[in-house]
């Protein structure tokens, strides 16, 4: 039976959090019998726009009541109200009339995300993108990969072109170790295992510690990357704020008295965070913050997962340690790669766990492709033992601190008084904050017009959106390109501002020049 339209009411501006209210009206729905056995309820893609929410909140709840057994999904059919166990029997699901196959119905997990394409849009010739954090590729030393490429074709071709071990190649191993020694992290071989990237790296642990319903702790806003692999595990994402420090004016990291709340209230499996440029706010979590963390994960007895891939990108300031290299208990997994300052097309990445962790996950990663490519790494490792991955490093620095300096002071001068952003020291994006009122997403209809793209922040966000943000990616821009996106950024931000003044909304427009504190507030 269908259920098109469910009564829900939900409360924005509540303190309970959109996927709790929503997960505790339809348990109340099935308990008071309005809901009943063999219901079938919206998709979660259906009922985040008919609620106006993220479908990640549907998602979070619907994990949470498959745990407590009151739904269940079937594949191809969609999900249902369950009978209760007393009254369960096993029965197919009903099939459908003779007809053409329908494939859509046949794919295992409706809730799989698509932000990841949205976010990546193909950029005109004759458009300024703001879109994308990662490296350009006019700045590729592509002679000097050619050449690492050739000698390792010609010194083991044979080996690096036959299967290899599933924790990866043997000499990347050994200057990865090196590396992470450098940086704090005394590992073995048995620790270190080689993957496709961040993105496998996560996947890999979301399968190994990940059951429908469990909690992981996740920054708000995150990585849609990371929030779809854990949307397609069906876990339950549970939110902390990034928060903002006035006397510092920059993002401090992980809001920890948010974070210690969620552990005292929830069972959670996992702490997922990225202490350095954080993606998409820029936050970085300061030495002391990040010790609190490790405290807080060593009372509740939960690991965390640090994405560590942004760290390197340090364009000032002094570096700050690791967690994984602060970690005293263990308990720290920290997942790497060279993509942000290297060749993301490698897919050549890493993590750094406990011994019993990464047999575990080199066992699953066996089961899905064998291993990473070997050619990849041959010449990656051959990049790194000739010092080239040094010299590119710092030539990559130099060059997006000068386009970061670049880009605030064009913020500075062109966008208009109310626009907020915080002081970031790294990584490839900023986070800006509109006045309240506008929405990015209208904005950047007008701005798409103008030749100028960027992504709104609620691409970012699976609990409590908030319209009025929006990220600007600048290491793929040379410094004309920033101006002049800037510039008309800057006007079309004020048309908009302009409108709503004349609509009956109250800001107060002040020239660019008159406004010189910028802090991004979440």
């Amino acid at each position: 039976m269908n259920r098109p339209f469910i009564p829900l009411h939900l409360q924005p501006e509540s303190e309970i959090p959109l996927y709790a209210q929503l997960r505790d009206q339809m348990r109340a729905l099935v308990h008071s019998g309005e809901l009943e056995p063999g219901d079938r309820i919206p998709a979660s893609r259906e009922l985040a726009t008919q609620l106006r929410i993220h479908r990640t909140t549907v998602a979070t709840a619907y994990a949470e009541l498959e745990s407590e057994g009151l739904i269940v999904g079937y594949v191809g059919r969609g999900t249902f109200i369950r009978e209760p166990a007393t009254q369960r029997q096993f029965s197919p699901p009903p099939r459908e009339a003779s007809g053409p196959l329908r494939w859509e119905a046949l794919f295992a997990d409706e809730r799989a995300g698509d932000g990841l394409t949205r976010l990546l849009p193909e950029v005109p010739s004759d458009a300024i993108g703001f879109i994308s954090a990662k490296p350009t590729e006019d700045l590729f030393p592509v002679d000097d990969v050619r050449s690492c490429a050739n000698a390792v074709l010609k010194r083991e071709g044979k080996k690096i072109l036959q299967l290899g071990a599933s924790d990866g190649y043997g000499p990347l191993k050994e200057v990865l170790l090196d590396i992470l020694r450098v940086e704090g992290i005394a590992a073995r071989d048995s620790q270190l295992l080689i993957t496709d990237g961040c993105q496998q790296s996560l996947d890999l642990l979301a399968k190994a510690f990940l059951r429908p319903g469990d909690g992981v702790l996740v920054e708000n806003p995150a990585y849609p990357g990371a929030l779809s692999i854990l949307t397609s595990a069906r876990v339950r994402c549970l939110p902390a704020g990034v928060e903002t420090s006035q006397a510092r004016q920059r993002y401090s990291g992980l809001d920890l008295k948010v974070a210690e709340a969620v552990l005292e209230q929830n069972r959670v499996k996992l702490i997922l965070v990225t202490p350095d440029f954080q993606n998409p706010t820029g936050a970085t979590l300061p030495a002391a913050e990040r010790q609190k963390l490790l405290e807080l994960a060593a009372r509740f007895k939960v690991p965390i997962v640090e994405d560590h891939i942004y760290a390197r990108l340090r364009l000032r300031g002094n570096p700050v340690a690791s967690l994984k290299a602060m970690d005293r208990n263990g308990l720290v997994i920290q997942i790497d790669s060279f993509s942000k300052v290297a060749f993301p097309g490698l897919r050549v990445g890493w993590c750094v766990g406990p011994e019993r962790v990464i047999e575990r996950l080199r066992l699953l990663k066996q089961a899905s492709d064998l291993h990473t490519d070997q050619l990849a790494q041959a010449t990656l490792a051959e990049f790194v033992r000739r010092g080239m991955l040094e010299q590119h490093l710092k030539r990559m620095i130099r060059i997006y601190r000068r386009r970061l300096e670049v880009l605030e002071k064009s913020m500075e001068r062109h966008l208009p008084g109310g626009v907020e952003w915080s002081r970031v020291d790294g990584g490839m994006s900023v986070w800006i904050t509109l006045p309240a009122g506008l929405d990015a997403g209208e904005l950047l209809l007008h701005a798409r017009e103008r030749g100028v793209l960027f992504v709104p922040g609620r691409y970012f966000y699976f609990q409590e959106p908030q319209p009025n943000t929006l990220r600007l990616g600048f290491a793929g821009l040379d410094e004309q390109d920033i101006v002049r996106g800037l510039v008309t950024l800057g006007q079309v931000i004020e048309s908009e501002m302009r409108k709503k003044q004349r609509g009956g909304a109250r800001h107060t427009i002040e020239k660019p020049e008159e406004t010189r504190q910028r802090v991004a507030l979440i």
